[in-house]
């Protein structure tokens, strides 16, 4: 199992750039790596052996009975007024009457390709905010992430940074809101995969975690197991096929399910996971929020990363700028030397207090003429 993840390891690289936030890069990295991963697993018999074994008779080969029942799904029997600890033999394995509800279950052939368009879905904001980014932070870096270089290529480098910062200033609002726009896309496709999930499982999904650690906490007489429930590892399978004589013949046959018990363990990882997922990033949306909204926010986030600048020198960056900037000088300072990046705020900081006194000393001095 190692080896697929080693395998997948190359396929998602989080580059050394960083453009994005850390709890951004869990939704199209780890995340990704984790469902293509499960989508994977659930294919290779390696790991799971065949996806479905029915009991067969002499009449019915084995290969063809277990491929009917593997495309035309299988069903167990729905016994409402059986309490759980009264059920004899196996859940929703019994006799088949007029009175019991059949329960199919359609989705196991489509599991790895569900799991794979999840994977697809949880890159999408990536794929967006990476093509509206346009490598931006890369070229105003210009290999300023290493400070091992000459100091005329360093001040030449430094001076082509300032001079765009100081020229673009207060015009980077949009790249800042595409930006939280993609973070909201990410929150939308986390919550919205919880409900889709839940299609797929028929309605059972959403409390899926809840009712195991439910399960976890009862009585043992007294409990179903949700997980056995919602993913069966023995159902029913009805064949029919034409007997010598021309009739219609009823074959009622017992199918085993092992990669049930895969998919029992992925699905309530996965709850977990996309709980967390959906908690983080509303967090993050909140402070997003805080960001915008709060000059003074915006003031003690650049004190506190970057303890190299002058608290001067970032109170009047913060309040001669806009949120935009702000997104842009962070991004910068997670990427660029700390060093180089304390000089680059501090040379725009004199700049905007030269053009600030010039601005007022032209001012004063339009007043004072007649």
């Amino acid at each position: 199992m190692l080896d697929i993840f080693r395998g997948l390891k190359s396929l998602i690289r989080v580059s050394h750039i960083h453009i994005d936030s850390p709890v951004f890069r869990l939704h199209y990295s780890l995340t990704v790596l984790i469902l293509i991963a499960f989508s994977l697993i659930v294919t290779t018999r390696q790991y799971v052996g065949n996806p479905i074994d029915c009991i067969h008779t002499k009449d019915i080969p084995e290969d063809v009975l277990n491929t009917y029942c593997w495309i035309h799904s299988t069903f167990t029997l729905v016994e409402p007024t059986q309490s759980p600890g009264r059920r004899a033999g196996y859940p929703g394995v019994s006799t088949t009457t007029q009175d019991k509800e059949k329960k199919l279950y359609r989705y196991y052939q489509w599991v790895c390709f569900c799991l794979f368009f999840q994977a697809i879905l949880f890159y999408t904001p990536r794929w967006l905010w990476k093509s509206w980014e346009g490598g931006k932070i890369h070229a105003l870096m210009m290999d300023l992430d290493v400070g091992v270089c000459s100091e005329i290529e360093k001040k030449q480098k430094k001076k082509l940074m300032i001079d765009y910062l100081w020229e673009n200033l207060r015009y980077n609002n949009w790249y800042a809101y595409k930006y939280y726009f993609c973070e909201v896309l990410a929150l939308i496709n986390v919550i919205g995969q919880m409900f889709l999930m839940d299609k797929f499982f028929d309605g059972a999904f959403l409390t899926y975690g809840l009712r195991v650690i439910e399960f976890l906490n009862s009585d043992d007489e007294d409990r179903a197991d949700p997980m056995v429930e919602i993913f069966p590892r023995m159902t029913k399978c009805t064949f029919r096929k034409f007997g010598v004589s021309g009739d219609l013949e009823k074959h009622d046959s017992l199918c085993i399910l092992p990669l049930n018990v895969v998919n029992e363990k992925i699905y309530i990882f996965l709850w977990f996971w996309f709980i967390i997922l959906t908690v983080l990033t509303v967090l993050v949306l909140v402070f997003r929020v805080m960001i915008i909204f709060s000059p003074r926010m915006r003031v003690y986030l650049l004190r506190m990363r970057y303890r190299l600048i002058r608290s001067d020198a970032v109170d009047l960056i913060v309040r001669r700028s806009k949120m935009g900037d702000w997104f842009l000088f962070y991004m910068l300072g997670e990427n660029v030397d700390s060093v180089i990046f304390r000089d680059v705020l501090h040379e725009l900081a004199n700049k905007l207090a030269r053009h600030n006194f010039h601005h007022i000393s032209g001012f004063k001095g339009d007043m004072t003429e007649p």
